[in-house]
């Protein structure tokens, strides 16, 4: 009698631990939703491997790089119209510029919406620089131009000092007249420059390192 007592009485337990387990996986499952598979799965899959592409490209543009294309002849013979630049955004955050490189860097003569422009860097902060008889002066020193194909016609200049935290800026084409740059608008404003051109990467017959 006892074990017919004993073996009712977890049969009972059993079937209301049963219904006790279900439960949970039912809201569990009706949680969860429907399952995406087949095409629609695959569909989702390629959604989120753009949307991630596309958020590491925006950051690296923001902060690491960009492409930037040349406009007028400022910079002839160095640079053409339309082509393509690999813009170093980091160069400044890494350390300084230094003579030589070329830059891109907001117009600091316009107030509202300026445009971009690309130059070249000819003094750092603390350089005297003196133009003077069609040939460039740095600290005293004549500079050979190794990127200019002409004399600067654009008469004498300075001498004028750099300030701190400014660089001062000049178009390759030392023709008369073919270059706005710190002989006009005087120097620039380090938080003006958005970074330094490395490289021409269009076109491809133009491809090179600055």
């Amino acid at each position: 009698m006892t074990e017919e007592m004993g073996a009712g009485i977890p049969e009972g337990r059993s079937r209301s631990a049963s219904k006790t387990q279900k439960a949970p996986q039912a809201q569990k499952s009706r949680n969860q939703g429907p399952r995406l598979t087949g095409w629609r799965k695959e569909l989702w899959d390629w959604a989120k491997a753009l949307i991630i592409a596309a958020a590491i490209v925006l950051l690296l543009k923001a902060f690491v790089f960009q492409l930037s294309t040349v406009k007028k002849i400022s910079m002839e013979p160095t640079l053409h119209e339309d082509e393509w630049l690999f813009v170093n955004k980091i160069a400044l955050r890494l350390g300084s510029l230094d003579r030589g490189d070329v830059v891109i860097f907001k117009d600091p003569s316009v107030g509202e919406d300026p445009e971009y422009l690309v130059k070249r860097v000819i003094g750092i902060p603390g350089d005297q620089l003196e133009i003077r008889g069609g040939e460039l002066y740095v600290n005293g020193t004549l500079k050979v131009e190794s990127y200019t194909d002409v004399k600067i016609e654009d008469g004498n200049f300075g001498p004028t000092t750099v300030s701190p935290g400014h660089y001062f800026v000049m178009g390759d084409n030392r023709h008369q007249n073919a270059s706005k740059d710190s002989r006009a608008f005087k120097e620039v404003p380090e938080e003006l420059i958005q970074g330094r051109a490395d490289m021409i990467v269009w076109p491809i017959s133009r491809i090179k390192k600055l």
